[in-house]
């Protein structure tokens, strides 16, 4: 199994040590040879930020390979879908059990995810050094 995750892209611009890599992002099927006659089939232009301390090393219009660990995906994962499903079905478990009010429980459950989206802005700084792409 492969421990990283990698796309090429080209360079689209360089500032302040930040590379700003557009990607083609692709489906599983996207590849197939029968996808543009299948609805399944599914792709998209994505930018992609690297911090990088020797980013004036790099022109823009390169061709290079953006790269990430399974383990930084797999955190990134965890952030943005594992951590605020957790979140809202335990509050939405919590408040039904308490009130039996299914609308006052949804809407608590819905209304918890703020704070943790607060929470997860406010120390994006720090995240952003946790789940870094490079370029390889």
């Amino acid at each position: 199994m492969h421990t990283k995750i990698s796309h090429s892209g080209i360079i689209e611009s360089i500032a302040d040590g930040c590379v700003k890599v557009r990607i083609l992002q692709t489906s599983a099927c996207a590849a197939c040879k029968v996808a543009g006659h299948c609805n399944a089939s599914e792709s998209k232009e994505k930018i992609v930020d690297v911090y990088c301390t020797d980013a004036l090393r790099y022109q823009v219009g390169e061709s290079v390979v953006v790269c990430a660990s399974r383990d930084v995906a797999n955190r990134a994962l965890l952030l943005g879908f594992g951590v605020p499903f957790l979140v809202l079905v335990g509050v939405l478990i919590l408040t039904l059990y308490v009130t039996g009010e299914e609308g006052v429980a949804a809407l608590a459950g819905l209304l918890a995810l703020v704070p943790y989206y607060i929470v997860l802005y406010a120390f994006r700084n720090h995240i952003q050094r946790r789940i870094a792409f490079y370029i390889e």
